[in-house]
C-alpha cells in the first residue's frame, strides 16, 4: 500500500516538478559592474557586453535557451543580442533598459504561456 501511494504521488507531482526545472529564461544584465551596483534585476547574471561571446558558456551552453539582454538604454544590449545571434544562439531578446526590461520579460513570457 506504501509503495502505491508514493507511485500515485509521484505520477501527480512530477510534470509539476518537471515543468518547473528549465523553463526560467536566462535574463543578463550586459552592464559595467558600476552600474549593476546601483541596482538589477532579480536573478539577472552580470556579463558585460563586450565579455558576452567569451563568458556566455559560463552561464549557459543551451544555444535554444530564452536569454534576455539589457542594459541602460538598450543600444549595448542589442550589441550583445547580435553577439549571441552570430555564436548561434537561437531565442535571444533584447530587452531595453533597466527601466523597462522586466516588463519586457514578463509580457513575453506571458504572451509565450
Amino acid at each position: 500500500m506504501k509503495q502505491l501511494l508514493l507511485a500515485l504521488t509521484l505520477l501527480i507531482f512530477m510534470p509539476v516538478l518537471a515543468a518547473d526545472q528549465g523553463n526560467d529564461p536566462l535574463i543578463i544584465d550586459v552592464r559595467t559592474p558600476v552600474e549593476w551596483e546601483t541596482g538589477h534585476l532579480v536573478g539577472a547574471e552580470l556579463i558585460e557586453w563586450q565579455e558576452i561571446g567569451q563568458k556566455i558558456a559560463n552561464v549557459t551552453t543551451n544555444k535554444d535557451e530564452t536569454i534576455y539582454v539589457y542594459c541602460r538604454s538598450g543600444n549595448r544590449s542589442g550589441k550583445a543580442k547580435e553577439i549571441l545571434d552570430q555564436l548561434g544562439y537561437s531565442s535571444v531578446f533584447n530587452a531595453g533598459g533597466v527601466t523597462e526590461a522586466q516588463a519586457f520579460i514578463d509580457a513575453s513570457e506571458a504572451a509565450e504561456h
